[in-house]
């Protein structure tokens, strides 16, 4: 009896321990993660910046495509070199909170690419995206080349004559890629390091909510 009453109180201690994980702080990682997407051996891999507010909400859209090599948080557009993320949080370095999308597009193509990052923005808020308000977290894309660019103003004019944006249009920038600084580590897959933690902060911040409201589809 005394060791089936030991076990059980073991199994206990072994689930608490597993609600508790999410709950450790920021610098805290995972024991277990998702394997990584295989990486492709294509040596023609191109490279896309978007900015759409939160870094946390902008991977995990990227991650799940096909012909996605790898999402990186981070920062750029401004003039501060290696800043922190205090230090951009706190605006005044011009720079935003972006990812960095690497892709092979021989699997999945940059039009796809800003089909995903459109519908995962508010387009028509010049103030920040969601919650998040200050010009580090304006959304923007930020084109590698000359085709990058045209397809992305191409796709920004495409979206301008639908009938939500005939009042309120769209103010997403589009500019240059500048030099992209990687965020801290303890901001990299935050999704999957705390998926408690980013599911209460991506409802908190209202975000789906809002993407409903202005994509006119399901939260």
């Amino acid at each position: 009896m005394l060791t089936l009453r030991r076990l059980f109180f073991g199994l206990l201690l072994v689930a608490a321990l597993g609600l508790m994980w999410d709950a450790l702080p920021f610098y805290a990682t995972a024991d277990s993660m998702p394997e990584p997407a295989a990486t492709t051996t294509d040596a023609n891999l191109a490279t896309a910046t978007f900015a759409g507010g939160c870094f946390w909400c902008m991977e995990g859209p990227f991650d799940h495509l096909d012909g996605v090599v790898s999402t990186t948080s981070g920062y750029t557009g401004g003039t501060k070199v290696n800043p922190t993320y205090n230090e951009v949080s706190s605006g005044g370095t011009g720079h935003v909170e972006a990812v960095e999308v690497v892709y092979d597009p021989n699997q999945v193509s940059y039009e796809t690419l800003l089909e995903v990052f459109w519908q995962n923005v508010d387009p028509v808020d010049s103030r920040g995206q969601f919650c998040d308000k200050g010009s580090q977290y304006q959304a923007k894309i930020f084109a590698h080349d000359d085709q990058q660019q045209t397809l992305a103003e191409q796709s920004k004019a495409a979206l301008s004559r639908q009938a939500q944006f005939q009042k309120t249009p769209i103010v997403t920038a589009i500019e240059p890629a500048q030099t992209f600084y990687p965020a801290e580590d303890y901001h990299q897959d935050y999704y999957l390091k705390h998926p408690l933690r980013y599911k209460y902060y991506r409802t908190a911040c209202g975000r789906d909510r809002r993407l409903a409201e202005v994509w006119g589809v399901d939260e």
